[in-house]
């Protein structure tokens, strides 16, 4: 009897340790089936010449492709485009979502109303988003054109997206509008759980409100932003879409980003194994400067 209790008990111990593994399994099984298998395949075909056009010639070329890459001049102007990109929207998207959530948190008539309104721009598709700014910039009937030139900043219509020195920094304005809500609401969320009594001390004080922004709202809401500069860090990143749509990366080169890049070389130039290797590349380049920036902001917090 006393066997059989004990059992007993150590299957029901087995079956809470295999529980938790049991129930995150399907999970894990898709994550590597839509994540990290097609990973391994495009890391795969990078060490292959592999044209669309010529299915049949796959061909190993171990890191030619690579080597192709890093010689390819449209490469690191992709690459310096990325970095303009990466360093002006995310700070952008930061500055403003924290600005837009410190107004939010504030007691006003409609609160509620302007909470909701606030997350249009992060809910929209952003095959809409582009193409609703390529209606602002139109040069000839589109409304950031008419709004400058009543205002006397600009004489004439400027071709927003057609000039290369205005192209990129127009695609910019865009994602930044599109990706501040969504620091606004987290930023938002960590504001709210901030004792209020924290700040009631500091008053007592005689903290200036400078000072309660510096020494409490900052470090309550630190954990936040920094979870929330990686999400965007990533997802800036790899995003095209809104660039395919707004520019396909012209005129000429001016709006290349390497993820547009290896889009290009893999499904408009049919070249898998070329688009391949430089996927591969900015994955590499995104994963160093993410360990960095966790290493950076560990020390930090």
């Amino acid at each position: 009897m006393r066997h059989r209790f004990s059992d007993k008990t150590e299957l029901h111990a087995l079956g809470r340790r295999v529980l938790p593994y049991a129930m995150l399994s399907p999970a894990v099984l898709v994550t590597l089936a839509i994540v990290f298998f097609p990973m391994l395949q495009t890391t795969w075909m990078s060490l292959h010449e592999y044209i669309l056009f010529r299915p049949n010639d796959f061909h190993w070329v171990g890191l030619g492709n690579f080597k192709a890459a890093l010689n390819d001049e449209v490469f690191w102007i992709s690459f310096g485009h990325t970095l303009i990109w990466m360093g002006i929207t995310i700070p952008a998207q930061l500055l403003l979502g924290l600005t837009t959530a410190l107004l939010l948190n504030q007691n006003f008539p409609w609160r509620p109303i302007a909470r909701a309104l606030i997350i249009i721009p992060w809910a929209l598709p952003s095959v809409i988003i582009a193409l609703m700014w390529v209606w602002i910039y139109d040069s000839n009937y589109g409304v950031a054109n008419e709004f400058l030139l009543r205002l006397g900043i600009v004489q004439k219509a400027v071709p927003w997206l057609a000039n290369p020195d205005t192209a990129l920094a127009s695609i910019i304005l865009t994602l930044t509008w599109q990706g501040f809500p969504f620091f606004a609401v987290m930023i938002l969320a960590g504001l709210q759980s901030i004792p209020h009594s924290h700040y009631e001390a500091a008053s007592i004080d005689g903290a200036s409100q400078l000072r309660q922004f510096w020494h409490i709202t900052l470090p309550g809401i630190s954990g936040v932003v920094v979870t929330a500069v990686l999400l965007r860090l990533i997802w800036v990143a790899n995003s095209f879409d809104v660039i395919f749509v707004m520019t396909g990366g012209g005129p000429g080169y001016s709006t290349y980003t390497l993820p547009l890049y290896a889009f290009i070389k893999a499904r408009t130039n049919l070249d898998f194994g070329y688009g391949s290797a430089i996927a591969v590349l900015f994955t590499l380049l995104l994963m160093v400067f993410v360990i960095f920036y966790l290493r950076r902001m560990r020390r930090m917090i």
